[in-house]
């Protein structure tokens, strides 16, 4: 393995969380704050330490506020990534490289949302007025025919995706079940002790064909942060550290946001793959290496695809995976053990994070035995992210 790289130079050494609601009563300034310095508590590591932030520029908190608010000192590393959920796993790609590097010695991750009483995603550009932008020009190819809304965007690659492979709507039921299966024993998911059925997910109402609402994430309130420091420091530190084995984001194959609909074939999430590709080649593992895996969630469409993609199993063979069971406990690989973002909360993928290091820590609430690997997955459909958490280095 190169000297050069990232893999096992730095570890995450605290995670932190607000509660997850539909209304959070406060401003999301102070969401951050809440989880910043919950992290820094359960790290052992003074809020003043640290002297690095990276977060996704849909985040509305300003990173030399969020420094200031929690007693910091200098701030030597800033950053924000684009493209939604894709961002998810790309902040700790930044915290890792400003750490290996030297250029900081305690990288603060976040992200904090007033995500359904402030504003909602879900309408998409429903409500954007004409700017100025390439990205609204992008739009307005695809709007004129209907196409606002996320759910109408994913629409298109699912109904491509079904009919190529043979799979069905059951089978997006199948990942919507087992997520608020995972949620069901989660005390602090939203979906707590609320399982569904394949019936409720059949009954449940049409968003956008092949798409029910059951097959669609929620809109949070809450807020996320993690603490990443070198591994060499997280050995003297109060928790188990949860080893940065591969970080890693990717973007090819004429890539458009949500609307990919020009490349040969749009049944595929390959940025997936390119992301894959670097983290297994990162960490020196494959995917039978991996005991459990957070996979973003915010369609269940593109929970199937991303299966296949990050090779855990072939090409169209994700709906007998689910049919099997082997995305529940007990499984080949659980996945979403905290529910997800269909069941748990839609942090942006963040909440995600946070299980990874919960399952590598053996405190998960629906703990995988022996977990040595984690991969954690970021939004699809756009330039996506990825990481490899490791339990030894």
């Amino acid at each position: 393995m190169s000297d050069r790289t990232i893999s096992g130079k730095t570890a995450i050494v605290g995670i932190g969380a607000t509660e997850f609601s539909k209304k959070s009563g406060r401003s999301e300034m102070r969401l951050a704050v809440e989880a910043v310095l919950a992290a820094c508590a359960d790290a052992g590591i003074a809020p003043a330490e640290v002297d690095g932030i990276s977060t996704y520029t849909m985040d509305n908190n300003p990173e030399m506020e969020v420094h200031r608010l929690i007693g910091g000192k200098a701030l030597k590393m800033f950053s924000r990534i684009d493209y939604g959920g894709g961002a998810a796993c790309g902040p700790l790609l930044q915290a890792a490289m400003a750490i290996s590097t030297g250029i900081c010695e305690c990288v603060l991750v976040y992200r904090a949302m007033n995500e359904r009483s402030e504003y909602r995603f879900g309408t998409g550009v429903a409500d954007r007025g004409a700017d100025p932008t390439h990205e609204t020009a992008a739009f307005g190819w695809h709007s004129p025919h209907g196409l606002i809304t996320p759910a109408s965007w994913v629409a298109m690659a699912a109904s491509a995706y079904l009919d190529k492979y043979g799979a069905t709507t059951l089978d997006l039921g199948r990942v919507s079940v087992g997520g608020r299966a995972m949620a069901a024993t989660n005390p602090n998911a939203w979906f707590y002790q609320k399982p569904i059925t394949l019936e409720d997910h059949q009954n449940s109402r049409w968003i956008c064909e092949p798409l029910r609402m059951l097959d669609c994430c929620q809109e949070s309130d809450g807020a996320v942060a993690c603490l990443v420091v070198s591994a060499e420091r997280a050995k003297d530190l109060k928790q188990k550290p949860a080893y940065i084995r591969g970080a890693a984001q990717g973007s090819c194959d004429d890539q458009q946001s949500m609307t990919s609909y020009y490349r040969d074939d749009i049944t595929r999430l390959t940025e997936c793959a390119l992301v894959a590709e670097q983290l297994y080649r990162q960490a020196g593992v494959g995917p039978n290496d991996i005991q459990t895996a957070v996979i973003y969630d915010h369609f269940t469409p593109y929970v199937l695809m991303q299966l296949e993609e990050y090779g855990f199993c072939g090409r169209g063979d994700a709906k007998d995976f689910v049919r099997g069971g082997e995305h529940l406990m007990g499984g080949s690989l659980p996945i979403n053990t905290h529910g997800g973002q269909l069941g748990e909360a839609y942090i942006h993928g963040m909440n995600g994070i946070a299980e990874g290091v919960r399952q590598i820590r053996g405190e998960s609430v629906n703990q995988v035995d022996n977990v040595k690997h984690v991969v954690v997955t970021a939004g699809t459909g756009v330039p996506t992210s990825g990481l490899l958490l490791g339990a030894e280095n």
